[in-house]
């Protein structure tokens, strides 16, 4: 949204929150696509789905397509982002096409959701994992000259999540999830030290929809059915509290800040979602309101710091991102800012018991 201040709309601001008209989070959603399109009136699809998903799911969506009449004019395998192949897409897409789907992971929702946005029609969101809050939120991730930015988009009309199909996803995208959720508590704590700090707006409906996600997993941080439902729900709403302020605040903190140096800087960047989750837990030490251990149980009963210290991370470059980490983004003041906070950060790394063996 341009002309946005970093904290997100000002308090006097008129607006009109754009959230999804359908919802479906339950198993065997993905075999009701095409319920969901022929109910709204839509006979016209283009498919957009991730490279290397399993035929299967791809069949399934397209068999529940015909079964309704939903006629498939397009059918597109993703296998990059780049802002230049999806405005080619947008270019070349039929004129009958009424609403685009993407099935799979982040690459193929997030072109699917961008060309949406360029061709101004209804965009359902099929997540086959939960990795990240991708799947329902305003934005595009999209690389640009080779950098991934965030590019203005548009809420999904429809968030179906299979529960079933996103519990036979490998278990790191789980994790990845988790990590990504478990963020939310440090990016609100972050937001109302801004506030403090250079009076930055804090939108308080967004900030309590952002807290009160996290913790519903958080009592039941399973990986099962219920365990999908309350983790898809959790990283729905959060993309909604976005949507609701016109800003990433109530998602993304300084922990998203040293992922982002990670992904620049590391000569293997991991998925989003351990990057960040690992460096929620790290924050979190830094900030007085927040508990860290809190944040470091959930990740030690999701079985998230063993999944990192079969693949630790490199712990020098974990140094350089922490020190690049708050120069990154102009006019957003996170609890990295106004002072160096390596040496509290390595000391948690170095001594914390909860991260020997993530880092080498």
């Amino acid at each position: 949204m341009s002309g946005v201040p970093p904290g997100g709309l000002p308090p006097n601001a008129l607006r009109s929150v754009d959230i999804p008209s359908l919802v479906r989070i339950k198993p065997g959603a993905l075999d009701r696509i095409g319920l969901y399109l022929s109910q709204h009136g839509f006979a016209h699809a283009a498919l957009f789905y991730s490279e290397g998903l399993p035929e299967l799911l791809v069949e399934r969506a397209e068999s529940s397509l015909r079964a309704e009449g939903v006629a498939v004019l397009g059918r597109l395998e993703v296998r990059n982002n780049g802002v230049e192949e999806a405005q080619r897409i947008f270019a070349e897409s039929p004129g009958r096409v009424e609403a685009l789907i993407g099935l799979g992971g982040g690459k193929a929702l997030d072109v699917a959701k961008y060309v949406g946005f360029l061709l101004q029609k209804p965009f359902y969101s099929l997540p086959a994992s939960l990795s990240n809050d991708g799947f329902s939120s305003p934005q595009s991730s999209l690389t640009v000259g080779g950098a991934r930015r965030s590019l203005p988009s548009r809420m999904p009309y429809g968030v179906v999540v299979d529960t079933d199909v996103c519990l036979a996803a490998p278990e790191l995208l789980w994790l990845s999830g988790v990590g990504d959720l478990v963020a939310k508590i440090t990016a609100v704590e972050d937001w109302k030290l801004a506030f403090h700090a250079d009076g930055t707006y804090v939108d308080d409906f967004a900030a309590l929809l952002s807290d009160s996600t996290v913790f519903q997993f958080m009592a039941r941080p399973e990986r099962d059915l219920e365990g999908i439902r309350l983790l898809a729900n959790a990283l729905m709403l959060n993309g909604i509290a976005m949507a609701v302020c016109g800003s990433s605040r109530p998602a993304s903190g300084g922990e998203h800040l040293i992922s982002h140096a990670l992904d620049a800087h590391s000569a293997r960047p991991r998925l989003h979602g351990l990057q960040v989750g690992t460096a929620t837990y790290l924050v979190a030490h830094l900030q007085d309101r927040t508990d860290h251990g809190a944040i470091g149980r959930v990740l030690e009963q999701t079985g998230f710091w063993d999944a990192i210290a079969r693949d630790p991370f490199i712990r020098e470059e974990w140094i350089e991102a922490i020190r690049v980490a708050p120069t990154l983004k102009r006019d957003f003041h996170t609890v990295l800012s106004g002072r160096d906070r390596l040496d509290q950060l390595l000391a948690v790394i170095d001594t914390d018991p909860r991260l020997a063996g993530c880092f080498v």
